[in-house]
């Protein structure tokens, strides 16, 4: 497998950001003397002649929405060559890897993948005799691979320009951004999260150099702002700060977003205005829900009372927050949903959130922890496999009418680019409508041009 051509690496969907998922191991596959080709399925077509001249093809599955592009093109790849090795790798490559196996699959890789696909490709380039630790087959399974290993600089010399991703936008301009990650896995098992049943509280840091590196790349394609796109960047927050110290050093003018649990905001209160000096224009926070029922059966580790003090540290800070949602859930009711409505309201932060949150609906993909509780066999339904999720239904299906009303409503403002105050109040009114809550006198809208911008991707968030 030597030859260029022979390896194909192909990205399903990274969120809208050049894929580290190909550069990563691009890097590995290069200082090993193999020439990978390297494609985008969220930018570029897939030629038809790279796919029929690969021998090994590697699909990037690291979230939901990329496993069900994955399948598409794994049907469009089994139509052009029967023959070439066919590999997923990525946090739901192993949530998924009973169906990928009988369904056009050879091998799955999770967790740590790039030695694992080296050592893959070695065995297969050389005639070794599979199994190889780490990659689970059909005739013989393999857990995700969790080993401490070295890092090498990721490749991004074959990937598309980074004008044709996700750009900050900062009200009066838009700047080119990228994206790297300090840290991998996640201390924390949230019930609900994809990376509990493969990392199991554990993390890995990147080394410094690596990072950086990465960064100065992104820097030299015309970076002006990094999303740090940890699970969580405070699991390791001494790493995570002198990172961003020398990151500071050598560009003073370069900012960055970064992710982080609410409960590490008010375990390391300090860091955010040193952050703030340094560069942080806003912190995403999964808060999820602000009902304490719901987050204590997702076991997320906070509280309502939590949020309130987590924005208070983040105001302090002048660091805006822009909180991620499970707005709809099995234990989420009427009465919860209209109050996180509230909730959102009355601590403004509406400008701080994209309207697509507002219509999350738990997954609950194979492998979920929460189908070790035995509370979940009272809601659970049946396994949708081409969808990679449990199908589920509110006990008050008036839940699950508002979820498929809202989600058309978000639709439909996405496409015509309403102003997301109006969105929301679209939405309050329609939940107002079904809980039959007394009439409010409409508000007074404010044009979105003298509201304060709060700085922002242009790529909505998806799971």
């Amino acid at each position: 497998m030597r030859q260029v051509g022979d390896i194909l690496l192909i990205s399903c969907y990274e969120l809208g950001h050049q894929p580290l998922s190909l550069a990563s191991p691009l890097g590995y596959l290069k200082s090993a003397g193999y020439s990978a080709t390297v494609l985008d399925a969220a930018v570029d077509k897939i030629p038809e002649a790279a796919v029929r001249q690969s021998r090994f093809i590697g699909l990037s599955v690291p979230m939901h929405t990329a496993m069900r592009v994955g399948m598409d093109i794994t049907n469009h790849i089994r139509q052009l060559n029967k023959e070439t090795f066919l590999c997923f790798y990525g946090l739901y490559a192993s949530l998924n890897a009973d169906y990928l196996l009988s369904h056009g699959a050879n091998a799955v890789i999770g967790g740590e993948y790039e030695h694992p696909l080296l050592d893959l490709i070695c065995a297969l380039d050389t005639g070794s005799s599979l199994p190889v630790p780490g990659v689970h087959t059909r005739q013989q399974a393999s857990p995700p691979h969790l080993a401490r290993s070295s890092f090498v600089k990721p490749d991004r010399s074959q990937l598309p320009a980074l004008k044709h991703y996700a750009h900050l936008d900062r009200g009066h301009q838009t700047l080119l951004a990228g994206y790297t990650e300090a840290t991998r896995g996640c201390l924390h098992t949230c019930l609900h999260c994809p990376i509990t049943p493969i990392y199991h509280g554990r993390f890995f840091a990147i080394p410094r150099d690596i990072v950086l590196a990465d960064i100065d790349q992104q820097v030299a394609m015309g970076a002006h702002h990094i999303t740090f796109g940890d699970p969580d960047f405070l699991n390791g927050p001494t790493h995570s700060l002198h990172i961003l110290r020398a990151l500071h050093k050598s560009y003073p003018d370069l900012t960055f977003d970064f992710t982080t649990k609410v409960e590490h905001i008010l375990e390391h209160p300090t860091f955010f205005p040193e952050a703030k000096t340094m560069g942080a224009l806003f912190v995403v926070s999964a808060v999820e829900s602000t009902s304490d029922r719901v987050l204590a059966r997702l076991k997320k580790g906070h509280t309502r009372t939590d949020i309130d003090r987590s924005l208070d540290i983040l105001h302090e800070a002048d660091l805006p927050m822009r909180p991620s949602l499970v707005a709809f859930s099995p234990w989420t009711m009427l009465d919860d949903y209209l109050d996180m409505l509230l909730f959102i309201e009355t601590h403004d932060l509406i400008d701080h959130i994209d309207p697509i949150q507002y219509a999350i609906r738990l997954l609950v993909p194979p492998g979920s922890s929460l189908l070790e509780h035995e509370e979940t066999l009272t809601w659970l339904g049946p396994l949708n496999e081409t969808a990679f999720t449990y199908q589920w239904h509110h006990p008050d299906s008036r839940m699950d009418r508002l979820h498929q009303d809202i989600s058309e409503l978000v639709e439909k403002a996405e496409t015509i680019k309403e102003d997301p105050v109006v969105t929301f109040y679209r939405i309050k009114r329609m939940t107002m409508d079904i809980t039959e809550a007394p009439s409010l006198p409409s508000p007074t809208f404010v044009s979105s041009s003298k509201r304060r911008h709060i700085p922002k991707l242009t790529e909505a968030w998806f799971c």
